[in-house]
C-alpha cells in the first residue's frame, strides 16, 4: 500500500505570484477586511500562542504579531517560508516545515490554531480539521468559500472567474455549506460557532474592475443592506473547544 500523499496545498499560496492577487488598492481592501475580521475573532485571547497552518502566504502572521501574539507558522516545505522571511523581522515568528496532516506538536500546544486558503483545497478536509483541533487549546479559526453565496453557481462561476481573473494561480476549489464546515469541528468537541462573512460580490469581479472606489462602494452598499451578512463569502469561522 502506498503512503498517503503529503498535503501541500499551501505551496501555491506561499508564492510571489499568488501574492500578486492581493497587490494594489483592491487587494489591500481584501486584506484589510480579512485582518479586521480575524483580529476580532482572536480578541478574546490577547497574547495568544497561535499556530498558522499553511500560513506561508504571510497575510496573517504580521497582524497577529503586531497584536501581541506568539506566532508559529507550519508549512509543507522550506519554500513556504519565502514571503514570511521577506515581510517579517527575523526572530519575530517561528516556522516549522512539516507534514500538515501530521503536525509535529503536542495536543493543545497552542491557544489558537488558524488556517486560511487551505480547507477549500486539501484532499481530506475531515483529516485536516482533526489536526487543527488536536493542536488547539482554545479555538480554531478557518476560512472557506460559502455555497450560500455566488459560489452556488459552481462550475459556471469558476469559468467566469478564469475569464475575469488573469492569474495562473486561479485554481479549482471546494465550496461548503456552513453546516458542513461546522460539522468538521463539532465532531472533534468544538462548538459555539462565530462567523464573519467578508464580501458579497465575487472577488474576481472586483479584480476585473480594478478600482478601489468601486469595491468600497459596492461592498459598503451590500453591507448596509444586510446582503453580506446573509450571503457573503469567503466566511471566517471560529469554533471553540467545548472542554
Amino acid at each position: 500500500m502506498s503512503a498517503p500523499r503529503r498535503e501541500d496545498a499551501d505551496r501555491v499560496t506561499a508564492t510571489h505570484a499568488y501574492a500578486q492577487r492581493f497587490a494594489g488598492p483592491v487587494g489591500a481592501y481584501f486584506l484589510h477586511v480579512q485582518t479586521a475580521r480575524t483580529l476580532e475573532l482572536a480578541a478574546p485571547w490577547p497574547g495568544a500562542r497561535v499556530l498558522d497552518v499553511g500560513g506561508g502566504h504571510a497575510q496573517l502572521a504580521g497582524p497577529l504579531i503586531a497584536a501581541g501574539c506568539q506566532v508559529t507558522v507550519a508549512g509543507s516545505g522550506p519554500s513556504c517560508e519565502t514571503l514570511l522571511k521577506e515581510s517579517l523581522e527575523p526572530g519575530s515568528y517561528q516556522f516549522v516545515s512539516c507534514d500538515l496532516m501530521d503536525l509535529p506538536f503536542e495536543p493543545r500546544s497552542f491557544d489558537l490554531v488558524l488556517s486560511y486558503r487551505m480547507l477549500t483545497h486539501v484532499a481530506d478536509p475531515a483529516g485536516f480539521a482533526a489536526q487543527l483541533c488536536r493542536t488547539a487549546d482554545k479555538a480554531v479559526i478557518v476560512d472557506y468559500p460559502a455555497k450560500r453565496s455566488f459560489n452556488i453557481l459552481g462550475e459556471s462561476l469558476f469559468k467566469a472567474k478564469e475569464s475575469l481573473d488573469d492569474n495562473v494561480h486561479t485554481r479549482r476549489y471546494a465550496s461548503f455549506w456552513d453546516r458542513e464546515v461546522e460539522g468538521l469541528f463539532t465532531a472533534r468537541g468544538f462548538g459555539r460557532p462565530a462567523r464573519r462573512r467578508q464580501h458579497f460580490w465575487p472577488m474576481a469581479l472586483h479584480r476585473a474592475v480594478g478600482k478601489a472606489g468601486f469595491t468600497s462602494a459596492a461592498e459598503g452598499l451590500a453591507l448596509g443592506m444586510g446582503l453580506t451578512a446573509l450571503l457573503g463569502s469567503p466566511v471566517i469561522l471560529r469554533m471553540e473547544r467545548a472542554a
